[in-house]
C-alpha cells in the first residue's frame, strides 16, 4: 500500500495530488491538519510538512516535486519537461513563494505594506502573463509538469485578494486559473475528506470511476 498524507488546501500537496490524477497510480489517502499532525507521519518526515508519501516498499518521498515525478514517472507529462519548464518552477517555489508569504501574511511583516509585497509578487505575474497571450497553458496548448506545479501557488496569490485580482490587467493569468478552478481536474484534487485522526479512515486517491 501506498500512502499519501496530505492537506487539502496547501498548495504542495495540490500540485502531488495533480501528478497522482495525472498519472496511472493511486495512493491511500490520510488527510491531515496541520495543528494535529499524525505520530506516523512524522516518524516518517521528521519536518512534518506535506505532502508526505510513503511507497508500499518503505521508501518516503517528502518534497511535492519528488511525489510529481514518481507519479509521472512514465507519462508524456514528465518525458516532455524542459530546462525552461523547470526554471520557471525554481522561480515560482523560490522568490515568488518568498513574496506570496509576506503578501499573505503581511501582517506579520509590518517592514512594507501589503501592496509592497504583491507588487514584487506581481513580477512573477507579469512573466506568466505574458506567456499566456501566446498558448492556452504556460508552454503550450496543454497541461505541462509546470502548469500543475505553479497553479496551487498562483491561485493562493489570486485569493489573498480575488477583488483585486479580478479586476487587474492579468487578463490571461485570470483566464488560465479560472479555468482551471472550474475544471474536474481541479475538483478531482480538491474533494473535502474526514481527517485521518478525527476519522481513522483512508481514501483510495483518485476515486476509481
Amino acid at each position: 500500500m501506498t500512502t499519501l498524507y496530505s492537506f487539502r488546501r496547501c498548495p504542495y500537496a495540490m500540485r502531488a495530488r495533480l501528478g497522482i490524477v495525472k498519472s496511472d497510480k493511486s495512493v491511500q489517502l490520510r488527510e491531515i491538519i496541520l495543528k494535529h499532525k499524525p505520530e506516523s507521519m512524522l516518524q516518517a518526515s521528521p519536518k512534518g510538512t506535506v505532502p508526505v508519501l510513503i511507497i508500499n516498499n518503505g521508501k518516503v518521498i517528502d518534497e511535492s516535486l519528488d511525489i510529481m515525478t514518481w507519479a509521472l514517472e512514465d507519462s508524456e507529462l514528465l518525458l516532455s519537461t524542459t530546462n525552461d519548464m523547470l526554471l520557471l518552477i525554481q522561480e515560482n517555489d523560490g522568490i515568488f513563494k518568498s513574496w506570496l508569504d509576506k503578501y499573505k501574511y503581511a501582517d506579520r511583516y509590518p517592514d512594507y505594506p501589503e501592496i509592497y509585497y504583491r507588487e514584487q509578487g506581481e513580477l512573477f505575474l507579469n512573466k506568466l502573463e505574458q506567456r499566456l497571450a501566446t498558448s492556452p497553458m504556460l508552454f503550450s496548448a496543454q497541461y505541462s509538469f509546470a502548469d500543475l506545479a505553479i497553479l496551487p501557488f498562483i491561485r493562493q496569490f489570486a485569493f489573498v485578494d480575488i477583488h483585486w485580482f479580478r479586476q487587474s490587467k492579468y487578463k490571461n493569468l485570470q483566464r488560465w486559473l479560472f479555468e482551471f478552478t472550474e475544471s474536474e481536474l481541479f475538483n478531482s484534487i480538491m474533494f473535502k475528506y474526514p481527517t485521518w485522526l478525527e476519522s481513522h479512515q483512508e481514501f483510495t486517491f483518485p476515486e476509481k470511476k
